[in-house]
């Protein structure tokens, strides 16, 4: 078991204890909200290692019994049981000192794109647009579409939706990349089993403080609105299209209302521009570290589902599920997204300990 060094508790404790008395005396508001908020992102590691703390004391205190010959045995099992609870504890207590990214309470945009695959792509886009629907329902999240492009056939060549609510970027970070389909297409007479894909990208939400973007720095253009309206929308130019100059990006929100969709494509690319800085920095640490999970390289397929044989592989952690059906219905995407999250701990673990 890997101890954890004394003074990085106590460090922990000890800021506890300063926001604590600065919370007891009075603040202005952004003062109050900042500190507020740093403590309750304090809580769960404060109370692990007040726990930990406790449970080692408790051991200490069963040496003298140990030693008295009467007392031996009963001392002995609960010296166990102690050192086990001991032995969890401080594997909890590590991993919730890990270094957060910073995004993680966030709420995201989430984009999918169909890609190689025609119509069966669009489909298979739709069915994970579902899944992530779904998902989110079960997590009590909330879900708004900014734009969509309907494939021919039905699904999406493209889909952009807002999911708010505490932790979405946490769970859904690493559903970022390419995801392949093995199936037989409804659009397939012969029977034939087809291979398609689709890109997802998570982007956490950014907020006003989190960009800076300046008005010289973009260029605003209206476009005739394409969505469903009839004669309406031929005659309306409400769309927006935004270009940030210094980066390139490139964003467009198109519905009836032109006041909505400039405020879509302003969220759309803050949430871009966001991840950009969080890739840089990312791909920084990955450098040192090592660590691919979570790196956000979309370049590469991360995970397949095989529906004939009712098969999930996760390539990154090889992991293989038989319950193809309730991932792709959202109920059961918890079974891969912990391990994937679990794994990303493991790393920064070995990462810190080699460091």
């Amino acid at each position: 078991m890997t101890m954890i060094p004394e003074q990085k508790m106590d460090a922990l404790i000890s800021r506890v204890e300063v926001i604590d008395a600065r919370l007891a005396s009075p603040l202005d508001s952004e003062t109050l909200v900042r500190l507020s908020r740093e403590r309750a992102e304090l809580e769960p590691v404060y109370e692990g290692v007040t726990a930990l703390r406790a449970a080692v004391k408790e051991r200490e205190g069963l040496e003298a019994l140990l030693a008295d010959p009467e007392m031996a045995d009963l001392a002995r099992d609960e010296a166990e049981a102690l050192d086990e609870r001991i032995a969890q504890l401080s594997e909890e207590v590590r991993i919730l000192l890990l270094p957060k990214d910073a995004a993680d309470e966030k709420s995201a945009i989430v984009e999918i794109r169909a890609g190689t695959g025609g119509d069966e792509a669009a489909l298979f886009a739709g069915d994970l647009f579902r899944m992530y629907q779904r998902y989110a329902d079960l997590h009590g999240w909330k879900v708004e579409v900014l734009s969509v492009s309907e494939g021919d056939v039905g699904g999406y060549k493209e889909v952009i939706a807002n999911i708010t609510g505490k932790g979405v970027f946490a769970r859904l970070k690493f559903e970022s990349g390419v995801h392949r389909v093995q199936r037989v297409p409804a659009t397939e007479a012969s029977g034939r089993i087809h291979t398609s894909a689709a890109t997802v990208a998570v982007l956490p939400e950014a907020e006003d403080v989190d960009v800076e973007i300046r008005p010289e720095d973009i260029r605003l253009d209206t476009t005739r609105a394409s969505s469903a309206g009839g004669q309406h929308a031929n005659t309306t130019d409400s769309g927006i299209r935004i270009l940030h100059i210094p980066t390139g990006i490139i964003v467009t929100a198109v519905s009836r209302s032109q006041h909505q969709n400039r405020a879509q494509a302003m969220q759309m690319l803050r949430a871009r521009l966001f991840d950009l800085e969080r890739q840089s920095a990312a791909d920084a640490r990955a450098e040192a570290r090592r660590v691919q999970v979570g790196s956000g390289d979309r370049s590469e397929r991360i995970r397949t589902y095989n529906f004939p044989q009712g098969r999930v592989t996760d390539h990154r952690i090889n992991l293989t599920l038989y319950k193809l059906d309730e991932v792709i219905a959202g109920d059961a995407l918890d079974d891969v997204i912990d391990p994937l999250i679990t794994h990303h701990q493991a790393e920064l673990l070995a990462a810190e300990e080699a460091a």
